[in-house]
């Protein structure tokens, strides 16, 4: 859209504006009289108004009156109805228009932050005195007062443990999130401990990489690795660890991509490490782009728009232009953003290609569609088309992590979370093949147990994946996607048949055991997989056996460092099924376990168990105290 030619004309804002300023000016004289005292002591600067000049305010900062105007008077007009002047205002980019939800806002939404009272009313004072925004001394970008915290997550209790007398089969759909890893990694470095439902095991140890057996061939996307040793935190029973690993992509390799990029530019993602990490997060994966790739950009506030048509991946410079000129302000319609995003992805459809939508916000929706039921179904329908949905999450205080993850698990894509810089290029560069193109889908895991070998089982982790007996064979159930690269790990702790690991008492009147037809061959279980191609409508079976000769009397390193990971989760969990099992024991085990760390993942993590054990150490000091 063109912007207005400049003139000599004082600024002016719009009649409607007009009307309101009028309306209150009783009000503005008290206030102006209190700022422009205040401005005097801060030592405001005033400026003669340019209409078509924005400028600088504290340490570089744009703001714009005509823009805050616009902003203002579309959230407070009395209405509550978004207008598409809002986004254009809060973007600064050229919008082309959408419908926007007829829908009107059901509540005022709190905002993410406050700017400090002093600074607020001298900024106040310039713009009231001379209808332009002066300069006042500089503040520190995050000098700021933290809203109330909202986050949301999934309530979820550990998977119990199961008889296999009774239950002898789990069934499970895969997973390669890793956004609880790092949204438990935040809360460690801002000093405190994670709320317990914010710590999924499986996206922990999924986070790392092992070095699983690489597939032969990609007949077969992944190979499949097992091992036994005996479980570090209780000698009685035995940790099974089923390992896969996907093949892997050179750049060169990966099918030409038609990528959207959804980009939250509502007013909850005003912080630098919201909208400047993810357009710094975004420019990073562009930079990887090739010119048989297409990107587009759809932003989403008040209303919905295209802030770049579909563009050569190898065309950088106007890529990150068109990032670089966002600018978060005004409520959320993340439901209008994705039906947009979605619709863009299929104009521009790559058969046989990547053709995905890369979601990028908080998950704060508070204007239109906000039903979290309602949203998946829209996901759900929209995947139909062959266009995946990968989520990326950022921010804090109101971050939605519970729609994110799920999000990405309907639309048959993946979820991660990003904290800083080092975790967009981990995400976004060094894993781009995995994050981006699938190699398998619908990925299932079913463990049949042993009744003769094995008396009781619990799965560690997957509680939100998994699935019915039933559900193994149905081709028509969901279940998670393997990009290239990708190593997925579980791990089930199994007491045997006779051991003292056992925890439930067997019943008085049960039937004996069943005899087992596989019991002279040593079988504890056997391993079913099924998998569908990307594009693929009928899925493989893998099957093997796991014995019980594979038991190790010195465990693997992929093996104690992955229980090291899980021994970890479920402390922060709580840890009911570990007996004296402590945080020092994570740390002695991983220290051992180590290996390989070219990108110092491991050793953060070593870090985060020590601030972990700290942390409640003092939580448990203070509390024997009182």
């Amino acid at each position: 859209m063109p912007k207005p030619a400049a003139t000599d004309q004082p600024c002016t804002t719009q009649s409607a504006s007009e009307d309101r300023h009028n309306a209150v000016s009783g009000f503005r004289v008290k206030r102006l009289a209190l700022a422009i005292a205040l401005g005097a002591g801060l030592g405001i600067g005033l400026a003669a108004c340019s209409p078509t000049t924005p400028e600088l305010i504290g340490g570089g900062h744009r703001v714009e009156q005509e823009r805050e105007d616009v902003r203002n008077n579309a959230l407070h007009d009395g209405t509550g109805q978004p207008t598409l002047d809002t986004l254009a205002a809060d973007s600064d980019v050229s919008i082309r228009p959408q419908a926007a939800s007829p829908e009107r806002a059901r509540k005022p939404v709190p905002a993410a932050n406050t700017m400090f009272p002093m600074q607020m009313y001298a900024q106040k004072a310039a713009r009231e005195v001379h209808g332009k925004p002066g300069r006042i001394m500089p503040q520190p970008v995050d000098i700021v007062i933290s809203s109330e915290d909202r986050e949301q997550y999934a309530s979820l209790d550990d998977n119990p443990l199961k008889l296999v007398s009774e239950q002898p089969v789990s069934t499970f759909s895969i997973d390669v999130d890793t956004g609880s890893y790092a949204n438990v990694r935040r809360f460690l470095n801002r000093g405190q401990l994670p709320p317990v439902d914010a710590v999924r095991v499986e996206e922990m140890l999924n986070y790392f990489s092992y070095d699983y057996a690489k597939p032969d061939g990609r007949d077969t996307p992944f190979a499949v690795t097992t091992e036994l040793a005996v479980t570090p935190w209780n000698p009685d029973t035995r940790l099974v660890q089923i390992g896969i690993k996907g093949y892997e992509l050179a750049v060169e390799e990966i099918p030409a991509a038609n990528l959207v990029f959804l980009v939250d530019v509502s007013g909850s993602m005003r912080q630098p490490n919201r909208i400047g990490l993810l357009k710094s997060g975004l420019k990073m994966l562009a930079r990887q782009l090739r010119p048989q790739d297409r990107i587009s950009v759809v932003v989403y506030a008040v209303a919905s728009g295209v802030a770049l048509e579909p563009t050569p991946g190898d065309n950088f410079d106007a890529i990150a232009g068109a990032l670089d000129k966002l600018r978060a302000g005004g409520s959320t319609n993340g439901a209008a953003g994705i039906q947009l995003a979605y619709a863009k992805a299929r104009d521009t459809f790559v058969k046989g290609g990547i053709n995905r939508v890369l979601l990028a916000t908080d998950g704060d929706f508070n204007v239109g569609t906000t039903d979290f039921d309602s949203l998946k179904r829209m996901v759900e329908r929209e995947r139909k088309s062959g266009v995946s949905l990968t989520t990326l999450g950022f921010g804090a205080g109101n971050y939605n992590e519970h729609l994110m993850e799920q999000l990405a698990h309907v639309g048959n894509g993946n979820y991660a979370y990003i904290d800083t810089a080092k975790e967009a290029h981990k995400v976004l560069v060094q894993q781009m093949a995995g994050t981006l193109a699938t190699i398998a889908k619908d990925v299932k895991i079913q463990v049949e147990f042993n009744p003769q070998v094995v008396a009781e089982y619990r799965l560690i982790g997957y509680e939100n994946r998994k699935l019915k007996r039933e559900d193994f064979n149905n081709d028509r159930v969901d279940a998670g996607e393997i990009g290239a690269g990708h190593t997925v790990t579980a791990l089930y702790e199994v007491a045997l048949v006779g051991s003292q690991g056992r925890r439930v008492d067997p019943l008085r009147y049960g039937s004996p055991e069943a005899k087992s037809a596989h019991y002279g061959d040593g079988e504890l279980a056997f391993l079913r997989m099924r998998y569908k191609q990307p594009g693929g409508s009928t899925s493989k079976l893998i099957e093997r056996p796991i014995h019980l000769s594979a038991t190790s009397d010195s465990p693997s390193a992929r093996l104690s460092f992955a229980a090291a990971v899980a021994g970890f989760g479920q402390l922060l969990r709580g840890g009911q099924y570990l007996e004296s099992f402590a945080y020092p024991d994570v740390l002695r085990l991983a220290t051992r376990a180590r290996g390989a760390d070219p990108h110092g993942y491991r050793a953060e993590f070593l870090q985060l168990v020590s601030v972990a054990d700290s942390l409640t150490s003092k939580a448990g000091d203070k509390l024997a105290k009182h």
